[in-house]
């Protein structure tokens, strides 16, 4: 369930925003434009972002916790700090093998 954009000229801190769901996964918009968007991501262990295929690169940087990043045959294992860019046309998929929160951001100019 992704909620409205965080308010402008506010300042927020992203390591205590707490939006889990058991069992669940949720999103909190940071900014959306039409060139791209930026997003918190919190998902709960166990869970997974299904399979998906990007039109766009997506920037993601797990702020809490540790993920499964699968893109096409590799898979690699992100914990808080790290930081990966999933290509463009690139099959992939994200997985909590325990809790996390990432920030995730996608750029949608240069594609046109």
């Amino acid at each position: 369930m992704e909620t409205p954009e965080i308010e402008k000229s506010k300042i927020f801190i992203l390591m205590e925003m707490d939006h889990y769901i058991p069992k669940g996964i949720s999103m909190k918009t940071i900014l959306n434009k039409p060139t791209g968007n930026v997003s918190i991501v919190y998902i709960d262990s166990g869970e997974q972002l299904s399979e998906n295929l990007s039109r766009f690169d997506h920037f993601i940087q797990i702020i809490e916790g540790k993920a499964e990043v699968q893109i096409d045959d590799n898979s690699l294992n992100l914990i808080s700090g790290e930081s990966i860019i999933i290509p463009a046309h690139s099959k992939n998929t994200i997985k909590a093998n325990e809790r996390f929160k990432m920030i995730s951001t996608i750029i949608k100019s240069g594609y046109e």
